[in-house]
Formats: structure tokens, C-alpha cells, sequence
């Protein structure tokens, strides 16, 4: 399987219009996936495998509608 790198960019098509500050917010609450750095180090830009922002919106959407029912 070949996993695909997105940007932070690529994170508003998917509907997460969050801030650079704000996701370096939830990551540090362990509320969004931590990125990775493609450069090796900590200057080059943020980077996730697709696949892992697409669970956390799937699993952020289950607990929203596990909240609704409850």
C-alpha cells in the first residue's frame, strides 16, 4: 500500500480550516494527530500520511454522533 503525504494546505479540502497555532494546540492535547517533518528537521513544513487525518475525522465524527444520541 502506498500512503500519501499531504500538507497543511490539504487539510481544508477536508474541511479542517484550523489555524497553524490551533493545530499546534490540539496536537500538544493530543486532540489532532502530531505531524512529521520531511526535511529531518524542525524548519520544513508540517506533514501527515492522508490516511491518519482522514481516521481522526472519522473517529471526531463518531464521537460527535455518539454525543448527539446520548
Amino acid at each position: 500500500m502506498r500512503r500519501v503525504i499531504i500538507g497543511f494546505e490539504d487539510l481544508k479540502p477536508k474541511g479542517i480550516k484550523y489555524t497553524r497555532q490551533h493545530i499546534d494546540r490540539l496536537v500538544k492535547k493530543k486532540r489532532f494527530p502530531p505531524p512529521f517533518k520531511m526535511s529531518g528537521s524542525d524548519k520544513g513544513p508540517n506533514s501527515w500520511f492522508e490516511d491518519v487525518i482522514d481516521e481522526h475525522i472519522e473517529d471526531c465524527a463518531a464521537k460527535s454522533k455518539a454525543a448527539a444520541n446520548a
